[in-house]
């Protein structure tokens, strides 16, 4: 049984915001699972699952999307160039810079992670945990 159902992030403007997260999921190498524009929402999960799903949307009570001071959603990459990839990314489609790229050895010796937050201020994380050596083994 999977820890989490679903996680989503609210959002202002659905077009803007799948602009925004789809070549980042692309990249992360996460499936499109969903995207109903006419719903304003969207959502990916890894390629061989079903959960947790990770989805965009608007409010469900119609108010603005506010962004909360300590929550993020923080997703796993695969290696290092992948969290470099994703950030650089992130802030070409608009997003703005929390923490670039680099060892945060305060975390554990291997946590290589960057932060952004999207166009609606929603904070993000990419992180690889594994050693440097162990990345170059497997290309």
């Amino acid at each position: 049984m999977a820890m989490l159902s679903h996680l989503s992030l609210g959002i202002a403007e659905y077009e803007r915001a799948f602009a925004f997260y789809a070549p980042l999921m692309e990249r992360l190498g996460l499936r499109l699972r969903f995207a109903e524009a006419d719903k304003h929402w969207a959502g990916w999960t890894a390629a061989d699952g079903s959960r947790p799903i990770f989805f965009i949307t608007r409010p469900y009570d119609g108010n603005a999307p506010e962004p909360g001071n300590g929550p993020m959603v923080a997703f796993d990459a695969p290696d290092r160039a992948t969290v470099d990839a994703v950030h650089a990314k992130a802030l070409a489609m608009g997003g703005t810079d929390e923490g670039a790229p680099g060892l945060r050895t305060h975390y554990h010796p291997d946590y290589y992670g960057a932060y952004f937050r999207d166009c609606d201020g929603n904070k993000l994380c990419v992180a690889c945990h594994s050693p440097a050596e162990a990345q170059a083994v497997r290309r």
